[in-house]
């Protein structure tokens, strides 16, 4: 038989409409056409018939792989933003409170306290942080570039970025999930749904009402600037028309951690896990050992409702009979649907398994983390705030501290007449409880990448934890791990 054939090509097709490009794919894979073929008999047909048979009434969910769109969402609060990112499968960048100033950002203001004396008191809150924002900046800088002078072979414009930078780094501190940011993401069509779905699912207006947007921008054509710089003319196909109007909210995602919530009040009564005083002492990291699947679902489910760290949870399930631990799971269930899938707290038999405590700014950059299983708790003010270093050092730390004392304050008295506006008005500051699952290849990553100088000291002190609790537990492999200790400064690196 002769090895003589068709010879090898390697392709690269130009980006077309998302749907299109799945389409065309899918049929690549089931036809005996070249790929030019494949995208002639796909331009020359509706691709509407094929996602209505083969995604939503087949369920050939991979297909969806196949297209790729970018989107971005201008003005939208950082609580909102971080919702979009809570996706294992999204991609995107985020305005960085590092390298901009977020003093003119603005904030959203929930439209349920408009108008109203609640609004009034929120705004408060909101001016207060800021003015402390703006009013430690100067300082603040001009005591980081004391402590490190310009490089010889560092130019000037670079350097005052760079100390800015630093700055910019402690001051976010007072930011709250109000500011409003960008974020540009690049995700499947598959991801997207789910994203769209997520969103009207939400029990957040703000949040609904960006699901209601994203799902009008895919039907319409996108904005094509590069098209028209490159001299492109003619119409421009929506990106993903068909998937965005079979996005629906999901009454399982809605409906599930609120029915979770009341059943964790119910069988948690009487423990004292809703009274923070009888934690113990509160660790920035945990890691947790291994226990049986059925204790870690169980705990989880609770977890994710509750403010307690996870051994005090964990340590009451283990306690209860397995039918106590089926109820708690049947909970996260009963309400599922045929096509749901398993809501994220059943992803489960990560080998280690890290509770975090920590500031909210921090915590945003360890969220960028997805290949590992996130379960976060609430946020809220119940466990204080960070001060950092370099505030005490600069003896500015008083001004940091009254601000925030009094924003506590006002929080709670705003959370009497709304919770929503009460939970906008939480600075990045205070602090906040992560579940994090992860096998031993991310473990190893987070410890290395973010223990790096040039990173925020807060996640470099999560990330030193990590690996010092790995190494006690397990000596060798955490002794692999070449994690930098926090101590170890260069505040000129970018």
């Amino acid at each position: 038989m002769s090895s003589d054939g068709p010879q090898r090509r390697v392709i690269a097709v130009a980006p077309l409409p998302p749907e299109k490009s799945a389409y065309a794919l899918a049929r690549y894979s089931r036809s005996t056409d070249s790929i030019e073929d494949s995208l002639r008999w796909v331009h020359a047909h509706s691709s509407e018939k094929f996602w209505e048979q083969f995604y939503f009434a087949y369920g050939h969910a991979s297909i969806a792989d196949l297209g790729h769109v970018i989107i971005c969402f201008e003005h939208i609060s950082e609580l909102a933003a971080i919702r979009l990112e809570d996706e294992p499968l999204w991609d995107g960048q985020a305005k960085s409170s590092r390298y901009q100033n977020f003093g003119p950002s603005g904030c959203h203001v929930p439209d349920a306290i408009r108008g109203s004396e609640t609004e009034a008191n929120y705004r408060g809150i909101l001016s207060s942080l800021f003015t402390c924002y703006s009013l430690l900046h100067d300082p603040l800088k001009k005591f980081i570039a004391g402590k490190n002078p310009r490089p010889a072979d560092m130019k000037d414009a670079d350097y005052d970025r760079t100390v800015a930078a630093r700055a910019f780094d402690v001051t976010r501190y007072l930011l709250p999930l109000a500011v409003r940011t960008n974020v540009g993401q690049v995700v499947s069509i598959r991801t997207l749904e789910k994203q769209i779905a997520r969103l009207l699912s939400s029990q957040l207006p703000e949040l609904r009402a960006i699901g209601e947007d994203l799902t009008d921008a895919c039907q319409r054509p996108p904005m094509n600037i590069w098209g028209e710089l490159s001299g492109q003319t003619g119409p421009v196909d929506p990106l993903a028309p068909t998937l965005a109007r079979h996005a629906k909210a999901n009454p399982y995602q809605t409906e599930v951690y609120t029915d979770l919530a009341k059943h964790a009040r119910e069988v948690l009564k009487n423990t004292g896990l809703d009274a923070p005083g009888s934690w113990g002492k509160e660790e920035t990291v945990e890691l947790i050992d291994a226990h049986h699947p059925l204790d870690e679902l169980a705990a989880t489910l609770l977890y994710r409702v509750s403010q307690a760290p996870y051994r005090k949870i964990l340590a009451v399930v283990q306690e209860w009979s397995e039918k106590q631990k089926q109820d708690t799971i049947e909970v996260g269930l009963r309400k599922r649907g045929p096509y749901d899938e398993l809501i994220k707290e059943f992803r489960s038999g990560y080998a280690f398994t890290f509770d975090i405590l920590m500031d909210i700014g921090g915590w945003r950059d360890m969220h960028r983390h997805r290949r590992c299983q996130q379960v976060q708790q609430n946020f809220t003010t119940a466990h204080g705030y960070d001060v950092p270093p370099a505030l005490v050092e600069a003896g500015l730390a008083k001004d940091y501290r009254s601000a925030m004392d009094a924003v506590k304050s006002d929080i709670e008295q705003l959370r009497k007449t709304s919770q929503e506006a009460a939970l906008y008005a939480i600075p990045f500051g205070f602090k906040v409880r992560c579940l994090f699952k992860m096998d031993y290849a991310e473990a190893e990553y987070v410890s290395k990448l973010r223990s790096g100088t040039k990173g925020h000291w807060s996640y470099r002190t999560v990330a030193w934890h990590m690996k010092q609790k790995l190494a006690e537990r397990h000596p060798y492999l955490g002794g692999l791990i070449q994690a930098t200790p926090p101590e170890e400064e260069d505040n000129l690196t970018r």
